[in-house]
């Protein structure tokens, strides 16, 4: 503003060289008076300082907008922000319990182990025996039997046996024995109860029912006493059953097949 107050006090003094009665400042120019009249300076410098104020508004008005838009703008900003923060502290909080709950509803068996425990020929176990791994019996177990991987039985097993897969090998077994996968009886093993299995061979004495949802292989040397129910049996020339062999689990239809059409 005091390049304005400047300009008024300039202009006021020119004013007063041309009104008459004025003394202007001797100068080398002629000055020539062409107003007409008499001027009313007081009229005069109102207008001016009406003017003035206009054109310092105008000047103002940038600076003003300026400071109104600065809010404007960081307000929506802060507010994103604010609201991406709200939406990770979410989903770090479902992160935190949503897995847990899916875990305990969704509990599935654990898998064989590579752990492998051996009953030697010498011990004897009162007791049952589980295990996540293998088992090797070449000893003595009165209780039952039960693992994740392979069971191989020398020995004696005086109980229920269960396994993946079962590998009895001039064994003797007291108890019903059951596999997820095979079970093969070898040649000089002697079991007393029932097999269920997906798939069985048989080479030595069995005295129970075999209940296998796949194939069935009865060998020469298997002595068999009990009914065998399976998809597919077959027998090789010299073994000897006694008993029912059915083959139930079969894609046939029998009864369809004796159907007479009248």
């Amino acid at each position: 503003m005091g390049f304005f107050k400047d300009f008024k006090e300039d202009f006021s003094d020119a004013v007063n060289e041309l009104t008459p009665g004025g003394e202007p400042e001797e100068k080398d120019d002629v000055m020539v008076n062409t107003l007409e009249g008499d001027i009313d300076v007081d009229s005069e410098l109102s207008k001016l300082d009406g003017l003035l104020e206009k054109v310092a508004q105008k000047v103002d008005e940038p600076a003003v907008q300026q400071e109104v838009q600065t809010p404007i703008v960081s307000t929506p900003v802060e507010n994103k922000v604010e609201k991406v923060v709200e939406k990770k502290e979410t989903r770090r909080m479902d992160v935190n319990t949503t897995p847990v709950q899916n875990t305990r509803a969704v509990a599935a068996p654990a898998d064989a182990s590579e752990e492998k425990a051996v009953i030697t020929s010498g011990m004897t176990i009162n007791g049952d025996l589980e295990s996540t791994g293998s088992i090797d019996v070449e000893g003595l177990i009165k209780g039952n039997v039960t693992c994740n991987g392979k069971l191989v039985v020398t020995g004696t097993i005086h109980g229920n046996s269960s396994a993946s897969e079962i590998f009895a090998d001039s064994a003797k077994i007291e108890g019903e024995i059951a596999a997820s996968g095979t079970i093969k009886v070898a040649a000089g093993s002697v079991i007393i109860g029932n097999i269920a299995a997906s798939s069985a061979v048989i080479a030595g004495a069995v005295k129970g029912d075999i209940d296998v949802q796949g194939p069935v292989v009865v060998d020469t040397s298997a002595v068999v006493m009990g009914n065998i129910k399976s998809r597919s049996v077959q027998i090789n020339n010299g073994a000897v059953i006694e008993g029912m062999v059915s083959q139930s689990y079969a894609d046939v239809d029998i009864e369809r097949v004796f159907e007479v059409n009248e």
